[in-house]
């Protein structure tokens, strides 16, 4: 029952791999509350709070998808640990400007920009290393490791952020990221060569346009990714919580962080008690069914009469978020190319990215119409809905089981 750990057994690069990324992660977790801490701290304004969402959000979409042309072109190795290197340079800035103590907004704003456009590139690069590391049968195994890396981080990155910020002060929760990224970057070294079979593909627009066309024209890729957009914009539940916590569930503070830390509770236990996943051959099934099983708890979410019984809701819809990613990324990355596997890791970081913003956009129109439970229960249902026409429309991904590494095309 127990999370396979084969791939870290049998691969030492994979475990170089998985233990950079895991420390970064952790590293990125503390950031992100060192950075709102910060912007609240000079604004007092919760508007200025969110607009750090924004400036990750843009450049995170427009180097989402160049980032994967340009790891289609280049040694992917090497530009991990320039990516890595780079993270490490920004990070250090923004420590400077706590211990400076320089106050500015912008200043803040342009340094997370940076960052998250260099995590654009970053990250559709690594996601090309697991098929080339590990044989096929590992590569769900891989992904449940991964995910339990970021599981974890939700929880230690934000309380070491903020005991250290409340004794020592940002300045030192940054430069401990940045030290982070450094072992990245190390473990990155240690990994043989990745250049692009096939030779690569110049990086540009037209490159972009290539890897677009081909998720197209490929109805396994298409499915999965409209997959992920089914679960994420119909039900993202995230913008509900406060109010939900306010005017249902009549908890204030506490209730609203119950809410926010269930999913990631469910995802964790699920990431721990992963090993059946790696006997699961009808891939594309379960893929649909944990679609589905989101959407079941975003629904019983919404009809919740107590606290628990939703922290419980979203603890399902956490456990069936780990199964997708899970499978998605192991469908994706077996089904590409590796000519092509730069670009399309790069789509689904970009529809992994603005998915959940759309939909939490979403479900504040609705909440606005409906309340925050009607939102809930309605993008619940809708999800639940549209994984049963997914699966009634595209057969490729219904009927998909795992064969082999997919070749040159």
């Amino acid at each position: 029952m127990l999370a396979d750990v084969r791939p870290l057994q049998t691969s030492p690069e994979f475990r170089r791999l998985w233990i950079g990324h895991a420390f970064s992660a952790v590293g990125t977790g503390m950031t992100g509350v060192a950075v709102a801490v910060q912007v609240y701290d000079l604004t007092a304004s919760s508007l200025a709070v969110g607009a750090v969402g924004l400036a990750t959000m843009i450049p995170t979409l427009l180097m989402g998808l160049f980032g994967g042309a340009i790891a289609d072109a280049v040694d992917r190795r090497r530009l991990v640990v320039g990516t890595s290197s780079g993270l490490a340079l920004v990070t250090l800035l923004l420590a400077a400007q706590a211990a400076l103590d320089l106050r500015q907004l912008w200043l803040l704003y342009v340094l997370v920009a940076v960052q998250s456009g260099l995590s654009a590139i970053d990250a559709p690069a690594r996601r090309t290393f697991p098929p080339r590391l590990l044989p096929p049968e590992l590569l769900p195994a891989a992904g449940t490791l991964i995910h339990f890396s970021w599981q974890v981080s939700f929880f230690v990155g934000p309380l070491l952020a903020g005991a250290l910020i409340t004794s020592v002060g940002a300045s030192a929760v940054y430069a401990i990221d940045a030290l982070t990224y450094g072992l990245a970057a190390w473990t990155i070294i240690g990994i043989r060569p990745m250049p692009p079979e096939g030779g690569g593909t110049a990086a540009g627009v037209r490159s972009v346009l290539e890897g677009l066309r081909f998720a197209r024209r490929h109805p396994l890729i298409a499915a999965v990714l409209l997959a992920d957009l089914n679960a994420t914009v119909l039900a993202m539940p995230h913008a509900l919580f406060p109010e939900l916590a306010d005017t249902r569930f009549g908890g204030g503070a506490l209730a609203t962080g119950l809410l926010y830390a269930a999913p990631g509770i469910g995802g964790l236990v699920a990431a721990v008690l992963s090993g059946p996943l790696g006997g699961v051959r009808r891939q594309g099934a379960a893929l649909l069914l944990a679609v589905g099983c989101w959407g079941v708890g975003i629904l019983g979410l919404g009809l919740s009469p107590t606290l628990w019984a939703a922290v419980g809701c979203l603890a399902v819809a956490g456990a069936a978020d780990v199964v997708t990613v899970v499978f998605r990324g192991a469908i994706l990355q077996l089904s590409t190319p590796d000519a092509y596997r730069g670009r399309i890791s790069g789509l689904d970081f970009v529809v992994g990215a603005g998915g959940p913003q759309l939909g939490n956009v979403r479900a504040g129109a609705v909440a606005a119409v409906a309340g925050p439970a009607g939102a809930a229960a309605l993008g619940g249902a809708a999800c639940v809905l549209g994984a049963f026409v997914l699966a009634s429309a595209t057969p490729a991904l219904r009927r998909y089981r795992p064969a082999t590494v997919a070749g040159p095309e």
